[in-house]
C-alpha cells in the first residue's frame, strides 16, 4: 500500500455543551503513515481528538486534513478509507469472527466470495484459528479485541483509528495486541490513543502528549527524551544516601527512590554502587519520567495562572 501525506491540525478546538473545553488549539502536522499514540490522563481529550480526526465529531473551531482531505468537508471520502475502532467497539455476540469480519467487509462494499476469503486470511493472521467459527460471545476479552482488530486489519484502509484497544486486556493478551499494532503500522497510518504509557513507547513512531486538552509535546522518543534536562534514569532502594550534584532525587511509590540524572552522573554513581554492591538499576529515562515531568510541570504552571486570575 503507497505511503500517503500528511496529518494536518490547525487550531483545533472542542468546547462541550455547558462551556467544558475538551481541546484548546490543538495543532500539529505529521506523516500519515506509521503509528501515532496519543497518551494522556482520563479527560485530557484524546478520545475527542481520535474522534474528530476520524470524522466522528466536528471541532467547534480550527481545522483537520488527512492527506489533504478535510475530515469535516470530505468526511465521506475520507471514510471510504478509514477503519474505526471506538473505545467502546464490541463484537456481536451471536456471530462467530469469521462472520464478524466478513459481515463487516460486505458492509464496505466488498464482494461475498471476496469478504470470505479477506475474512479466513485474516483470521489466521491474527492467531484466532482456532476460535474462527466460535462464537464470540464465548471468546475471552483478549480474544474478542483480535476479533475488532482482525476487522480493520482486513479492510485494507489507509488510516486506522483504534480508541484504548487494549483497555482491560491481560498483559499477555496485550502484548499479542501490540504485534498486531506494529504489523499494522508497517504500511499504513494507525491513530492509537492509550493510557498504557509503556504501550505507546513500545508500538508508536511518534506519540503526542496531551494534558488538559492541550498539547504539550509531540515527538518520537528521542525528540520527547531530549524535553528533559537530564536523561538517565537511576533508581535505588530507599534509604541508600547519593551525593548528586547534577541531577534531582525522586522518592517514588513502590519506596525505591529516583535520580534523574545526566549520563556522565549516572556513570559515575554506577560505580559507586557497584563497589558499595548496592542493587540499582540505570536506563535512558522511558515516556513514563517524561509524562510525569511534563504533567507535573504543566499542572504547577495552571496553578499559578489560576493563583494570579484569582489574586
Amino acid at each position: 500500500m503507497a505511503q500517503t501525506g500528511e496529518i494536518v491540525c490547525e487550531g483545533i478546538t472542542k468546547v462541550y455543551g455547558g462551556g467544558k473545553k475538551a481541546l484548546s488549539s490543538i495543532s500539529f502536522t505529521i506523516p500519515a503513515h506509521g503509528i501515532f499514540a496519543i497518551i494522556g490522563r482520563n479527560g485530557a481529550g484524546k478520545t475527542t481528538l481520535a474522534r474528530i480526526l476520524s470524522t466522528l465529531l466536528e471541532p467547534s473551531s480550527g481545522r483537520a486534513t488527512i492527506d489533504g482531505l478535510d475530515v469535516m468537508a470530505d468526511a465521506k471520502k475520507l471514510r471510504e478509507r478509514m477503519a474505526v475502532v471506538p473505545q467502546e467497539g464490541r463484537t456481536v455476540a451471536w456471530m462467530t469472527p469469521i462472520q464478524t469480519v466478513s459481515a463487516y467487509l460486505l458492509w464496505r462494499g466488498i464482494g461475498y466470495r471476496e469478504s470470505l476469503n479477506k475474512a479466513e486470511e485474516v483470521v489466521v493472521r491474527v492467531g484466532l484459528e482456532e476460535q474462527a467459527n466460535r462464537l464470540n460471545r464465548t471468546l475471552s476479552g483478549g480474544m474478542k479485541r483480535k476479533v475488532l482488530v482482525a476487522m480493520v486489519l482486513a479492510s485494507d484502509s489507509d488510516f486506522i483509528f483504534l480508541d484504548e484497544p487494549s483497555t482491560g486486556l491481560d498483559p499477555i493478551s496485550r502484548q499479542e495486541l501490540w504485534r498486531l499494532l506494529i504489523e499494522l503500522g508497517k504500511n499504513r497510518f494507525v491513530l492509537l490513543t492509550t493510557h498504557y504509557l509503556e504501550e505507546a513507547e513500545r508500538v508508536a513512531d511518534r506519540i503526542g502528549i496531551l494534558n488538559d486538552g492541550r498539547l504539550m509535546a509531540m515527538g518520537n522518543m528521542e525528540e520527547l527524551r531530549g524535553r528533559l534536562k537530564h536523561q538517565y534514569s537511576l533508581k535505588v532502594p530507599a534509604g541508600i544516601d547519593l551525593q548528586v550534584e547534577e541531577g534531582e532525587k525522586v522518592a517514588l511509590d513502590n519506596g525505591q527512590m529516583q535520580v534523574l540524572t545526566t549520563q556522565n552522573e549516572a556513570l559515575e554513581l554506577s560505580k559507586s554502587l557497584i563497589e558499595s554492591r548496592a542493587q540499582f538499576s540505570v536506563n535512558p529515562v522511558t515516556l513514563d519520567d517524561i509524562f510525569t515531568y511534563m504533567v507535573g510541570t504543566m499542572d504547577a504552571e495552571v496553578r499559578v495562572e489560576k493563583e494570579a486570575e484569582e489574586g
